[in-house]
């Protein structure tokens, strides 16, 4: 091998990076809180607590409503009216309670200047999802947003994140995923793609160590790409 070529390998061995939103980049409980308490009093039904709410987000937004319809006791038949009312209320606020984690913007500078392709994808419908990484000034980072509506299905099967690694033009193997869930950690070894989580996100009340990602975060900033490895690798 030459100098050459040696001084031209790159310092790492990641084509990709897939980055989820809720709990990764963005805090947004105070959103979800605002939106969804305002609609369920619009329908006559009692509030939910922030606590529920950030054990519960994560699996879409049907999800998240009709697991609050049981939670506060109401009949499913009201799922269509909040649905609608929910719709309403998060576009109308959505970015105006929720805050960029720490680190978020250093983290995917660095991830961009390493020359790896950046997209976002979350279970977050994608009506809901560009707007609020625009609102934040993230948008700029990713080639590719795909929100909870944009597949078939949703994390945590893994057809996202293949369906998001043949947009980027990258390998599961070398195409890392960074979120904050079990999702995100089941979605990635069903895809085959390596994944690490940060420490501070909404992972339905567990550590995110029970998920056993390849590294836990405490700042995306802290990531260090040398220090991982592809599957198979």
């Amino acid at each position: 091998m030459s100098l050459d070529t040696v001084l031209a390998a790159p310092p790492h061995p990641w084509q990709a990076a897939i980055v989820d939103l809720d709990g990764t980049m963005v805090d947004t409980l105070g959103d979800f809180e605002l939106a969804l308490n305002r609609s369920l009093a619009e329908l006559g039904l009692p509030g939910v607590d922030r606590a529920f709410i950030e054990h519960t987000v994560g699996k879409g937004s049907a999800h998240l409503l009709r697991s609050t319809l049981a939670h506060v006791q109401a009949d499913a038949a009201h799922y269509d009216a909040l649905w609608a009312a929910y719709q309403r209320h998060y576009l109308a606020i959505n970015g105006q309670a929720s805050v960029v984690y720490p680190g978020v913007v250093e983290g995917l500078t660095r991830l961009r200047e390493a020359g790896l392709r950046l997209a976002c994808l979350t279970n977050k419908p994608t009506a809901f999802a560009r707007p609020l990484l625009q609102a934040k000034g993230l948008d700029g980072f990713f080639t590719h947003v795909f929100g909870g509506d944009a597949f078939a299905r949703t994390k945590p099967d893994p057809l996202p994140l293949l369906k998001t690694c043949e947009a980027l033009g990258s390998a599961p193997a070398v195409t890392l995923m960074v979120g904050d869930s079990s999702n995100d950690a089941r979605a990635a070894r069903a895809a085959g793609c390596p994944v690490v989580l940060v420490a501070y996100g909404y992972n339905h009340g567990e550590p995110p160590e029970s998920a056993q990602p390849d590294a836990v975060l405490a700042r995306l900033d802290a990531l260090e790409l040398g220090a991982l490895r592809p599957r198979g690798g």
